[in-house]
């Protein structure tokens, strides 16, 4: 599942990518075998976090990727 990182909030992408131009037609984030195409993918440089990928899309959100099993 794709969720969207602001300082305080947790967004769903259909929050968010319904007014992006570079949304597939759904409005949703492009995203296809593991990989956001909309955006690039971050360092995992803090330790602090938990291991997930994170991306930065074009719009300037940060995307990340999350575990719907609660591992």
């Amino acid at each position: 599942m794709l969720v969207i990182l602001t300082e305080d909030q947790l967004l769903s992408p259909q929050v968010v990518c319904q007014s992006c131009v570079l949304a597939d037609r759904q409005g949703q984030p492009r995203w296809h075998r593991d990989r956001l195409y909309c955006g690039r993918l971050l360092d995992q440089a803090s330790n602090n976090e938990p291991q997930t990928k994170q991306y930065r899309c074009q719009m300037g959100f940060r995307v990340a990727e999350v575990d719907e099993s609660g591992r």
